[in-house]
């Protein structure tokens, strides 16, 4: 059991410590995230809402924003929200932290604990994430981009002038962004094996576990109890039922509507089908259409009449000047 401590890489506990905390923070995040939409305290572009969401995800990204938004010239988003986002996850994330962090140092590393685990963990990972992310941010925006030249560099050669327009825009997501994904998960290996050096390093400066294995389960489970389950209840309803009171006070203020421009015609509501008025008003209209088809009947006679008077006429005054001769 203690080589198998002792070999633990650094990747390991990285992701052992880091991707529980991330799935322990994140729905508190997300409180606060829907709320401060519905309150129009920021605004997202469409296209980096979803790599927002990422950065918020992880205690190391705390430092790294602002350095990747202002030193970078880096534009995520408008609004106070953001930075108001960014100050609340800061004790979400040393809470998150320090839960984790005592559950896997006594199962996995066999080591006590320190006072103020949270913390520690905590300001020495955003501190990794402000040195090592903008130089992520760095690489894979420049390999994207020299990816994207070259894509369509290859595109233009004399094999590929007669592929259709849709093929060739997938050959070139496949060679850029199969480039950009291979160096983005490397760094990102590499950012997860730093953070677990830090918190292997802490975990070498803490005091080995004495108890048993036995005393650890209770440990751990006691780890699991609040203290005061009454107050813990009471204070989790109540921060629920505030925030839901906000969202729904704020949200019907901020709904988007659509544009004049985008407006749909507006439609009147059918009144209801009536049976015996439809077939009174269809009988009168079938009365009404029987007239007129009778009046057109006599006019047709009558003119046709009036036509065989004419040749008759025609045919007497004829006659006549025939027979003075």
């Amino acid at each position: 059991m203690t080589d198998e401590r002792e070999s633990l890489s650094p990747t390991k506990i990285g992701l052992g410590v880091l991707w529980p905390a991330f799935w322990t923070g994140l729905p508190f995040k997300l409180a606060f995230v829907l709320l401060f939409l519905a309150m129009d305290l920021m605004q997202f572009e469409g296209r980096l809402g979803l790599a927002f969401f990422m950065l918020l995800a992880s205690p190391v990204t705390v430092f790294a924003l602002p350095i990747i938004a202002m030193g970078l010239e880096s534009h995520i988003g408008e609004g106070a929200g953001i930075a108001l986002l960014f100050l609340i996850a800061i004790p979400i994330d040393i809470w998150a932290l320090g839960l984790v962090g005592r559950t896997y140092f006594l199962e996995r590393l066999r080591r006590e604990p320190p006072e103020g685990l949270g913390v520690t963990l905590w300001w020495k990972c955003a501190l990794v994430g402000a040195l090592f992310l903008p130089i992520l941010w760095l690489v894979v925006g420049s390999v994207t981009s020299a990816g994207i030249s070259m894509a369509h560099s290859l595109m233009e050669l004399e094999l590929f002038k007669g592929v259709p327009v849709a093929e060739r825009i997938s050959i070139e997501l496949a060679l850029w962004g199969s480039a950009s994904t291979a160096v983005l998960l490397i760094l990102l290996l590499i950012g997860v094996s730093l953070v677990g050096r830090v918190i292997r390093s802490t975990a070498q400066a803490a005091a080995p576990v004495t108890d048993s294995y036995q005393g650890l389960i209770t440990r751990w489970d006691l780890m699991r109890v609040p203290a005061d389950q009454g107050l813990m209840l009471t204070s989790l309803t109540g921060a629920g039922v505030v925030l839901s009171l906000l969202f729904w006070a704020a949200l019907p203020v901020t709904t988007p509507h659509p544009h004049e421009c985008c407006k749909k015609p507006e439609v009147k509501a059918q009144p209801p089908f009536k049976p015996l008025e439809a077939l009174n008003k269809n009988e009168k209209v079938f009365a009404q259409v029987s007239a007129q088809i009778e009046a057109l009947e006599k006019q047709k006679a009558e003119a046709e009449a009036e036509k065989g008077k004419g040749k008759g006429k025609a045919g007497k005054e004829a006659a006549s000047p025939a027979k003075k001769p």
